[in-house]
C-alpha cells in the first residue's frame, strides 16, 4: 500500500484535534506520531537551526536520518526558540488553542520557562498535558536525568535479559521510550474521552519511563511478595511455562511453543516422541515444568536434524505454534506483513522513496493513514504562526532576531 492509497482515506478518528509536540528523541515524538497517524494535527516545535536530535541519529539519505521518516511523518515542523521570551509567548498563544501538549523534557524545564501546569490550565481549562520524563514529575528521583535505556533497568526488564549468569544485555531497541510513549498515548485518548463525554476539564498524565516498563512485567513482584522469588534471566526460555523456547536448526533457529496441554501432544507426535506426549505427569504445564530440560533436548534434536523450512512446515501442519527469528530482510520479504499493509512505501520530502512500517492498531471505520511525509526542519513556520494571527511583517521581523526559522 503506498502512502498515496492511504491517503485517500477520509475518515480520521482524531480530526480536529490539535497536539503541540516538544521534547525530542523517541518518547515524546513517538506518543506525537501516533496520535498524527489517526488524524491529528501534530505541530512539532524543534530548535531552530538544530530540531529534533533524531534527523541526524543512524542510518542517513540524503543529509536525513531514515528513521526521522517514520517517526515525524503526519507532523509540521515550526523552528521556534523556547528559550527565549518572545518564542515561550508564540508557545504559549499555540497551546492556549491546542487540544493536547506532548513533552519530554527533564522534571521543570517548562516551569522554567513560563510553562508549568498552573498557567498553562489557566490559559486552557481543557488542555491534556502529557509529561514523559525518566522518573515522573514527583518522587526523590524526578530531577535525575532519565533515558529509556535506565528506565528498562529500574523497570525490572534489563535484569531478565540475555543468557544466566551472563551481563544483562538490551533488547536491541530503545524499548522503554516506546512502551512510555504508548502508556502516555492511552492516557492521552483517556483524558480527551473525559473531557468530552464526561464534561471533565483537561488534566495532566504523568509517565514515568521505569513506570511504562514495569507495567508490563507480568508476575514479577507478585511472585516475589508471595514466595521471595526473584526472577532471574534465562535465555530465550519463558521461566515456569513448558516448552517455549528457541532450537537450533540445520541453517538457523526456530522458535517452538508448545506449552498448551493439546499442543503438547501434537508436538511431541511430530517430533517422534509420543513417549512423551503420553506421559501422565507431562499432561499439564507443571509436570513439563518439572521436566523441562529433557522435554526441550527432546525437541533440540529433533530439530538440529531439520532446516527452519522443514520444521516449520512439519509444525505448521500439526497445528503447533512456531516461528523463525525474523530479520529485517525476513520482513520485508514477507507476504504476509504485505497482505497486511506493514510495509508502507513512503515519498519523502527529499525525493526519494522509502518503505516504512504500517500503522497499529488496524481500526475498520476510521484507520491510520500516511497523510503527509516527515517534514524539514521549520517548513512549516510560517503557516502555523498565521494560524495565530500573525502578520507576514510580524513573521519577518520574529525570523530576523531568530525567534523563528
Amino acid at each position: 500500500m503506498s502512502m498515496t492509497a492511504a491517503h485517500t482515506m477520509s475518515a480520521t478518528a482524531l480530526q480536529g484535534v490539535r497536539v503541540i509536540e516538544m521534547g525530542q528523541l523517541i518518547a515524546g515524538p513517538f506518543a506525537g506520531k501516533t496520535l498524527g497517524e489517526f488524524g491529528a494535527d501534530v505541530i512539532k516545535i524543534e530548535a531552530p537551526g538544530a530540531g529534533d536530535p533524531l534527523r541526524n541519529w543512524r542510518m542517513m539519505k540524503d543529509g536525513t536520518s531514515v528513521w526521522w521518516q517514520v517517526q515525524s511523518r503526519n507532523k509540521r515542523s515550526l523552528a521556534l526558540d523556547l528559550r527565549s521570551e518572545e518564542g515561550q509567548d508564540i508557545a504559549r498563544k499555540l497551546i492556549a488553542e491546542a487540544d493536547v501538549l506532548v513533552e519530554n523534557f527533564r522534571p521543570g524545564t517548562l516551569e522554567s520557562w513560563g510553562m508549568g501546569w498552573d498557567v498553562l490550565s489557566e490559559l486552557n481549562p481543557g488542555l491534556v498535558m502529557l509529561r514523559i520524563s525518566g522518573y515522573g514529575q514527583t518522587g526523590p528521583y524526578r530531577d535525575l536525568p532519565g533515558f529509556g535505556a535506565i528506565g528498562e533497568a529500574m523497570g525490572g526488564l534489563r535484569h531478565l535479559t540475555g543468557e544466566p549468569g551472563r551481563v544483562p544485555v538490551r533488547c536491541g531497541i530503545s524499548i522503554g521510550d516506546t512502551l512510555a510513549a504508548l502508556h502516555g498515548t492511552i492516557g492521552v485518548l483517556t483524558a480527551l474521552y473525559h473531557r468530552k463525554v464526561n464534561g471533565g476539564r483537561g488534566q495532566v498524565i504523568d509517565v514515568a519511563l521505569h513506570e511504562a516498563v514495569f507495567n508490563v512485567m507480568e508476575s514479577l513482584i507478585p511472585e516475589y511478595s508471595a514466595f521471595g522469588a526473584v526472577r532471574e534471566a534465562a535465555g530465550s526460555a519463558l521461566p515456569g511455562i513448558a516448552p517455549s523456547n528457541a532450537y537450533r536448526c540445520v541453517d538457523g533457529y526456530v522458535l517452538v511453543a508448545g506449552n498448551g496441554d493439546s499442543i503438547f501432544k501434537r508436538l511431541m507426535q511430530a517430533i517422534g516422541r509420543p513417549d512423551l506426549g503420553d506421559a501422565t505427569d507431562l499432561a499439564n504445564n507443571a509436570g513439563r515444568v518439572a521436566r523441562v530440560d529433557e522435554i526441550d533436548a527432546a525437541i533440540g534434536a529433533w530439530t538440529a536434524e531439520r532446516t527452519v523450512a522443514d520444521v516449520l512446515t512439519i509444525l505448521g501442519e500439526a497445528r503447533v505454534p512456531a516461528g523463525k527469528v525474523y530479520t529485517a530482510k525476513d520482513i520485508a520479504e514477507d507476504p504476509h506483513y504485505r497482505a497486511r499493509d506493514m510495509i508502507l512505501t513512503q515519498q519523502t520530502r527529499e525525493g526519494y522513496e522509502v518503505e516504512v512500517p504500517g500503522i497499529v492498531p488496524k481500526l475498520m471505520g476510521t484507520p491510520g493513514s500516511v497523510r503527509s511525509a516527515a517534514p524539514r526542519l521549520g517548513e512549516d513556520t510560517d503557516a502555523v504562526l498565521r494560524e495565530i494571527g500573525l502578520t507576514e511583517d510580524q513573521i519577518a521581523a520574529l525570523r530576523a532576531r531568530k525567534v523563528v526559522a
